[in-house]
């Protein structure tokens, strides 16, 4: 069976390391990095301006490790392909992440992900829908941006966000997990002390780390 493919992709970067954050931490995965976001050009001269300001990630240019452009789904997938180990006993695992990934990831690059049997985990700002049969959907929603994607695997919120706090997720929000992230920054110590006080007053919301900067990996 072929897709048809309906656009070309820019990748900023992928590489093969371990999930730090969220319900996945720790386990190995390819990392593909998807060029442009909807709530931030990436340029720090635009911060200030951004619907979201505290991204601490470079997602301009296909300029990365193993970065590029692929002309169809096929050989971005195959590329990522070679980064998993030809050892492994395991399918392939790959997180789609950005930027926003939703502005390039359509059904044709999932399906093609599935036809070479990889396991496939979305990082989104929610304010795109999804294509159909993404295996892990994990939201990070931004404040004071359109909040389109309520339902998934996993709910990852950056704490503390004005305007977006945990108690304003409701039940139109519909995930399995919930995870408060501390912001990070110069403040970092006080916003983690902050999420852990809040998990263990909320146990509904689970604490996650960024250990791939604990442990200085990629």
């Amino acid at each position: 069976m072929t897709w048809a493919n309906t656009m070309s992709y820019q990748i900023k970067e992928a590489f093969y390391t371990l999930q730090g954050e969220g319900f996945h931490a720790g386990r190995p995965a390819i990392f593909c990095r998807f060029t442009q976001c909807n709530l931030w050009t990436g340029r720090e001269t635009d911060r200030a301006q951004a619907i979201c300001q505290f991204c601490d990630t470079d997602f301009i240019g296909t300029d990365g490790q193993n970065g590029g452009r692929f002309d169809t789904a096929t050989h971005l997938v195959e590329h990522l392909l070679g980064l998993w180990p030809k050892t492994a006993k395991t399918h392939p695992f790959v997180v789609l992440t950005g930027g926003e990934p939703l502005l390039q990831a359509d059904q044709s690059l999932v399906d093609t992900f599935h036809q070479f049997n990889f396991e496939i985990a979305l990082e989104t700002n929610g304010t795109k829908q999804a294509p159909e049969q993404i295996d892990w959907i994990c939201v990070s929603p931004k404040a004071n941006a359109p909040w389109l994607l309520t339902e998934g695997d996993e709910l990852k919120l950056v704490f503390p966000q004005k305007n977006l706090m945990p108690d304003q997720i409701n039940q139109a929000h519909q995930f399995k997990h919930y995870y408060l992230q501390p912001m990070d920054g110069p403040k970092v110590a006080e916003h983690t002390e902050m999420a852990v006080q809040y998990c263990l007053q909320h146990p509904q919301w689970r604490l996650s780390l960024q250990t791939h900067k604990i442990l200085g990996i990629d």
